[in-house]
């Protein structure tokens, strides 16, 4: 993982409390996670509230989140299936990071960073090739 900060964030990337490296495919891929989907949205982890959530999408995209980003945790989990990496960047947070994505499984990840300040707004960019096909939730 790839987390930029300005100096008041702590990133860091912890499996969902669901999502073990136990329950991986026999493949032995650690971002396999066994049932999960690009057709729904990854369900949510945290009890907090839902800033995006997407599914089936393809290629890049530029989502703005539904509220402004408050202080505290701030997570996005991201699953992808075809062949290629995906890019994930949160503005104004500064957090990026990438997905492997194969064409004979989803590949997940969850990261997390906690913001010591509040944003007004925000954007979830996802930049992948045009054959690979998404799904995120991001929240707080």
């Amino acid at each position: 993982m790839t987390g930029c900060t300005e100096g008041d964030e702590s990133p860091s990337k912890q499996p969902a409390p669901s999502r073990t490296a136990e329950s991986a495919a026999p493949t032995g891929r650690a971002e396999h996670i066994e049932g999960e989907t690009v057709s729904t949205a990854p369900k949510q982890v945290n009890d907090g509230q839902v800033l995006l959530s997407v599914a089936s999408k393809r290629g890049n995209a530029e989502l703005p989140l539904t509220r402004e980003i408050g202080a505290g945790l701030l997570a996005v989990q991201v699953n992808c299936l075809g062949k290629g990496t995906l890019e994930v960047a949160i503005e104004p947070v500064g957090l990026t990071f990438p997905l492997e994505c194969v064409n004979t499984e989803v590949s997940s990840t969850y990261n997390e960073i906690r913001l010591k300040r509040a944003r007004s707004e925000g954007t979830i960019r996802v930049t992948a090739p045009s054959g690979v096909r998404w799904a995120l939730t991001a929240e707080q």
